[in-house]
């Protein structure tokens, strides 16, 4: 049947035609019928504003089908092209670097070597397979790149990025977490229409694509601003504690000229990030702040590249920024050069904008958003994955907001048939660390450890240290988070191998962080200038403990003019050149002898603190004084990008000389060299 009223026939959109009104970009466009004009009187002040900030309207959001109609209007592809290319050449280097590409055979080539999966019956793949996963992987990265059989291309990405990504939860990261969503969301948008291989060989593929397309990933990157920005709005951050030295950088050099490194640290670094991050999404969405805010985005960018080693994220975020402008400008470039790639434009629309299979669709976008709005937030129900922070450190986007100081790491392995006590390498099965501050990692490392013995046992029964397979595994760990006390993070008398855990339950071994004795912090800030200005070579350690915990600390032969002062609280101290033991008390010091151990009992019913100071001997003599007329400058380049650039060709001639290992062995049975991590 037909309508009585015939609809006016539609032009069908053109991706060379940009859909922008005036200097508005293609979001800005309203889906009102054509011929139907906005009554800005009849508008609700809410409705302006939204407009004005969004470039959407309002009513595009009053239901469902508005909604999806909104989703699904054609727009040019171009844009999304050309992000398309710059994130798979990003991931194309990501893969042989953060993705341990260039380090396979020390991390894939060990049969010892402990990983820490997300879910337990993940394991790794022997050496060679692993290999030709990581080969799987890079082909995946170059399709993406390339716009070749793009789908097959992500799916090869996005399966093996995954599996890489949950096998080994302590090198996550918050963008290595992004760079697997947006590899995702990829596979599922029309990416490759524009600038791809496919495109060439079927030139029908050239023609609009959804808004969806575009929503889903500037989606994810909002989520990523604003989150990182909600985070860092915390007393903790605010008080400028997280990055405390960052203002020493080159980067903050005109800085310097106005503003002491310690306003720079607390104003700059930490207050003007928290803002800049929670608000640049916004800005960036706003038409008429987006010019103005793209300098900062990109100097924001520019500056962390140089600031933290984290690989290819902030080139990710900067190829992500031409997203928030007009669709097609990447046309409107290639026809200024005269370089247009695409000589014929299919000028097919999109149907069914508002069908039942495009609602499905919406619905599927839309509780994919609430859950990347709730993980980050969902540490309530994960409770055993709490710790000194909420949640395992890598999807809650709390980027920068915790630095971690770990003066110390013993891991003591007792063999209880005969009664002996061994301590073990803390690295000699892995070369992550952040297993010491998150409690299901201690549980699976002390299991690989355990593991690993009985395996030595029985291939090496005569060459083990360890004679028994009874064993217990203690770990005594002592880490500060944001310049606060040196803590235990763990209680070094649970036994790891028999200590519960579950991923819903608070872990009773994990030590809480001493939050009681915040009120210290300025204190320990005077007391540390005081003690660094000594000498070149003096130094302080902050300490607290908890009660009925002793700390055994031996004072190393090279360091003298040592002393402990209590702070807080009530300690026994005993050394082992002295038969008595002392009490002491707030206020009190003793002189402490070197190459002696002594032992630190907290008695009462709070934690005690106290300090160490003391001056290196070593660097002491080994300091020869110069002239500062006749010393010469400090040489270091300030941009070493040729250095860098040397140092990544070096790393992915290693990582393709794996790959060709590996494919060797598997096809011709040649043998694979293998570098071997040293332990004790």
């Amino acid at each position: 049947m037909t309508n009585s009223k015939r609809k006016q026939p539609t032009k069908p959109t053109s991706p060379n035609a940009t859909t922008e009104n005036k200097s508005t970009t293609a979001d800005d466009v309203s889906d009102m019928p054509k011929g139907q004009a906005a009554v800005p009187e009849q508008a609700t002040q809410a409705a302006q504003l939204f407009r004005v900030c969004s470039g959407h309207e309002l009513d595009n959001f009053d239901s469902l089908k508005s909604f999806t109609r909104w989703l699904n209007r054609p727009v040019d592809g171009a844009a999304l092209g050309v992000f398309r290319m710059l994130f798979g050449a990003a991931m194309l280097i990501d893969i042989a670097e953060e993705r341990g590409g260039g380090q396979l055979d020390v991390r894939f080539g060990e049969p010892q070597h402990c990983h820490f999966p997300l879910f337990n019956q993940i394991e790794a793949m022997e050496y060679p397979m692993m290999g030709c996963l990581y080969l799987g992987v890079w082909l995946g990265a170059l399709g993406i790149m390339v716009g070749y059989r793009f789908r097959s291309s992500c799916l090869m990405f996005v399966a093996g990025y995954w599996y890489i990504f949950l096998l080994d939860k302590p090198a996550w990261n918050n963008h290595s977490y992004l760079f697997g969503l947006v590899g995702t969301l990829l596979l599922f948008t029309q990416a490759h229409n524009y600038c791809s291989v496919d495109s060439w060989l079927n030139p029908q593929l050239r023609q609009p694509v959804a808004y969806w397309n575009y929503f889903l990933i500037k989606f994810q990157f909002f989520v990523l601003y604003m989150y990182a920005g909600l985070k860092k709005f915390s007393l903790e951050w605010l008080s400028g504690y997280a990055m405390s030295t960052l203002s020493q950088h080159w980067v903050f050099a005109p800085f310097r000229q106005l503003l002491d490194e310690n306003l720079i640290d607390l104003l700059i670094i930490h207050w003007f990030t928290a803002i800049f991050d929670l608000s640049i999404a916004f800005f960036m969405t706003c038409e008429k702040t987006r010019l103005l805010v793209t300098p900062f985005m990109i100097s924001f960018h520019l500056m962390n590249s140089r600031l933290f080693t984290i690989g290819m994220f902030p080139w990710v975020c900067l190829a992500e920024v031409p997203l928030f402008f007009s669709f097609d400008w990447p046309r409107r470039l290639c026809q200024l050069l005269k370089r247009s790639p695409d000589v014929k434009e299919n000028k097919a629309t999109i149907s069914e904008q508002g069908g039942l299979k495009a609602q499905l669709r919406s619905c599927i976008i839309i509780i994919y958003c609430i859950l990347q709005l709730f993980l980050p937030y969902s540490h309530f129900i994960t409770k055993g994955y709490n710790n000194w922070t909420n949640g395992l450190y890598g999807y809650s986007w709390d980027m920068m907001v915790h630095s971690y100081d770990t003066v110390l790491i013993s891991i003591k392995v007792i063999d209880n048939d005969n009664q002996q006590v061994h301590h073990l390498n803390p690295y000699a099965f892995t070369e992550y660390d952040r297993w010491t501050k998150y409690a299901d990692m201690a549980v699976q490392y002390a299991n690989c450890i355990e593991r690993n013995i009985r395996d030595e046992l029985t291939k090496n029964p005569d060459s083990s240290p360890v004679k028994s397979s009874n064993i217990s595994i203690y770990f005594d760990i002592w880490c500060a988070m944001n310049g606060r006390f040196q803590q235990r993070t763990f209680d070094p008398r649970v036994d790891l191998l028999k200590a519960p855990w579950s991923p819903f339950k608070q872990t009773p071994w994990s030590l809480p962080l001493l939050t009681e004795l915040n009120h210290m912090r300025p204190k320990l800030k005077t007391i540390a200038d005081e003690v660094l200005a000594w000498n070149n070579y003096s130094d302080v350690v902050f300490v607290a403990d908890f009660p009925g915990l002793t700390l055994s600390n031996f004072i190393a032969p090279a360091l003298f003019n040592c002393s402990l002062t209590i702070l807080e609280g009530n300690v026994r101290y005993k050394s082992d050149s002295e038969e008595e033991s002392y009490f002491l008390t707030a206020g009190k010091s003793i002189r402490l002898e070197s190459n002696v151990t002594h032992y630190v009992t907290t008695i009462g019913q709070k934690p005690a603190s106290y300090l160490y100071t003391y001056v290196n001997r070593t660097m002491l003599e080994q300091d020869i004084v110069i002239d500062d007329a006749a010393q010469p400058k400090d040489q270091r380049p300030l941009l070493p990008l040729w250095k860098e650039f040397n140092q990544r060709i070096t790393n992915y001639q290693q990582f393709l000389k794996h790959l060709a290992n590996c494919l060797l062995y598997l096809l011709y049975d040649v043998p694979i060299p293998i570098s071997i991590r040293e332990r004790d």
